[in-house]
């Protein structure tokens, strides 16, 4: 990510527009950086589009429901939006931004580390909207895979994914020293999520230990509140308070380690 340019907040700005105008400024940074935005949103389409053209992926299977693995890997690819944003994107520009003194400079204004990482959490949110929408669309009207069928349901797994997710990225950004260790812990947390999400293995194929792990972890969760809705099913409260209590822990911490220099 390019952060060579600081987002211009106005120092006597205390209150929520602060927030606000941080927010557009770091949006236009991302949008200016092309490869955050393709990687983000190009790089799950392009993998949907590879799996819905082989023919291996569509065959209905007994051992997944009678579904296809397309349609176990949509809610999964919705997951790895996720994902790419919080352990990729979210750390390397909130740890380049330390690195390049931006942060410094934001210390002497109101801003405060609250709506520092706030910011970056709203633009990764719009970005995973925009995401998982296209995802979706391209999914029915070119693979037939069925929208959800939970819609309501849906939206809240989507939103507290990105929550847990993206809150363990701005914690990884606030406790890595330099780039080079935000990096190493966001590749390596992103491979290790999306295991337990089933990108590698389905969940419904894994044996019972990895199933059990997989329940715990942010993505499995995740994946298993997304695929219930769905299907048509209101996710289990307990993947929803998984994920809440994710969001509270991480981003509790990413607040209260956060280092301007």
């Amino acid at each position: 990510m390019d952060t060579s340019s600081a987002p211009a907040v106005p120092g006597a700005v205390a209150d929520g527009s602060a927030l606000g105008r941080l927010a557009l400024a770091e949006l236009r940074l991302f949008l200016r950086d092309k490869a955050g935005p393709v990687f983000a949103v190009g790089l799950p389409l392009v993998l949907l589009v590879v799996f819905g053209n082989v023919p291996f992926y569509r065959r209905h299977r007994a051992n997944l429901g009678g579904y296809t693995l397309l349609d176990v890997y949509v809610p999964i690819l919705a997951a790895f939006v996720l994902a790419t944003l919080s352990f990729n994107v979210v750390p390397q520009v909130l740890v380049g931004y330390r690195e390049k003194g931006v942060l410094r400079r934001l210390r002497t204004t109101p801003v405060g580390p609250a709506r520092v990482l706030a910011a970056q959490l709203l633009v990764n949110l719009a970005t995973a909207a925009v995401a998982v929408v296209a995802l979706l669309l391209v999914a029915r009207l070119a693979f037939g895979v069925p929208l959800p069928r939970q819609a309501a349901g849906y939206a809240i797994g989507i939103v507290l994914t990105a929550l847990a997710l993206i809150a363990l990225g701005l914690l990884v950004a606030a406790a890595s020293p330099n780039s080079q260790v935000a990096n190493a812990v966001g590749v390596t947390l992103f491979y290790v999520m999306m295991f337990f999400a089933g990108l590698f293995l389905p969940i419904a194929t894994m044996p019972s230990l990895l199933r059990h792990i997989s329940q715990a972890a942010p993505l499995g969760a995740a994946v298993q509140a997304l695929t219930d809705a769905t299907e048509g099913h209101w996710p289990h409260p307990v993947q929803l308070i998984t994920l809440v209590a994710y969001t509270v822990v991480f981003g509790g911490g990413a607040v209260k380690w956060f280092r301007w220099e």
